[in-house]
């Protein structure tokens, strides 16, 4: 279910193949270091991964590192997680993930993509998304149509009826969110001084309490089949509205993160479009989900999962505090905030 947790450091190299990894970025900004040279590399850093962007691909290379819910610590890890990160998405994306290619640096040790020679690193290939489709750009831009989100509902609701349900207790089922809910919580107290005041006590003790007086929500939910492997980070941004909708960056290095109900999703991309100011899009979603699935689930337990979501984002963005210079603190604490704010705010809608 996409909770992540503190880092437990970067593993060293494995052998000695393995390259700096300013080296390798350095060679991937090299447009000749491409098959088709392209006029100019675009690169964007994340968390895990480097992406390097030319006019036509988009070339993804995971970082050498090790969390407590991940491994990229080795070459073969790398490569084992590319490979995954292509056979999942090619259910949502099936045009978009190309394939899995090599870094390679030749006898005379020059680094091509494609090339050959030793390999020294392992990129996912993608053809490269138009940025301005994008689901959090068109929203931003004020020209999402809800002919837009009934054809990404669509494909989700096709995407969850085809996905076998996940044999879970629904004790343990019940007993994850509490313990989750709880490490939320936790972080976020720990920061507090920066955050709107009394927010985080009030909205976890709301949700504690929807999951003890109302089990049976949950227990439902369960033995419905409703409990699948989704997609595990479904996010704005990884949305593409071009024609019809790609839904990419399906989370490969953790299956437990894709477990999830279907409409713990659904409230997810609900709540972070609401946060991006269409609240309106997640009636559309759930609409033309129950149309298509018969599944209608409760309002209440909707917003559970919504307030739940919010917070869990909060907990993940104030977490980047940790990472970084005093500097860099202000941006990643004012979404904490909007995101807590946000949640207070579903919670209040019902009560």
């Amino acid at each position: 279910m996409n909770e992540r947790s503190q880092p437990v450091g970067v593993a060293p190299p494995a052998a000695e193949a393995e390259l700096d990894l300013r080296a390798k970025v350095a060679w991937l900004r090299d447009p000749q270091a491409y098959p088709e040279p392209p006029a100019r590399i675009e690169s964007v850093e994340t968390h895990m991964s480097w992406v390097f962007l030319t006019e036509r691909h988009a070339y993804k290379m995971k970082k050498p590192v090790r969390y407590e819910y991940l491994d990229f610590s080795t070459l073969e890890a790398r490569e084992k997680n590319c490979r995954e990160e292509l056979r999942l998405n090619r259910r949502l994306a099936p045009d978009v993930y190309l394939g899995v290619t090599a870094l390679a640096v030749d006898a005379h040790g020059q680094a091509r993509v494609e090339g050959g020679g030793r390999v020294v690193e392992w990129l996912v290939k993608m053809r490269r998304l138009p940025a301005g489709c994008m689901l959090d750009a068109v929203v931003r831009q004020h020209a999402l149509e809800r002919e837009d989100v009934r054809a990404v509902a669509a494909l989700l609701a096709g995407f969850y009826s085809e996905s076998p349900p996940v044999p879970v207790s629904a004790q343990e089922y019940r007993q994850d969110y509490e313990r989750k809910i709880e490490i939320n919580r936790d972080v976020l107290a720990a920061h507090a001084d920066g955050l709107p005041g009394g927010l985080v006590a009030a909205v976890h003790a709301d949700q504690l309490l929807y999951i003890r007086n109302s089990p049976e929500a949950f227990d439902r939910r369960v033995r419905e089949g409703r409990i699948v492997e989704g997609h595990g980070d479904l996010r704005p941004e990884h949305i593409c509205l071009e024609g019809p909708p790609v839904i990419f960056d399906r989370l490969e290095f953790n299956r437990q993160f894709r477990i999830v109900d279907a409409a713990d999703e659904l409230a997810s991309l609900a709540m972070e479009c609401e946060r991006l100011g269409v609240p309106w899009v997640g009636e559309g979603l759930f609409d033309v989900y129950a149309d298509i699935t018969g599944d209608r689930p409760p309002s209440a337990l909707v917003r559970f999962y919504m307030t739940y979501r919010a917070c869990l984002r909060a907990r993940l963005a104030i977490l980047h505090t940790r990472e970084l210079e005093r500097a860099g603190w202000p941006k990643w604490e004012t979404l904490t905030a909007d995101y807590l704010r946000l949640a207070g705010e579903i919670v209040n809608r019902d009560s």
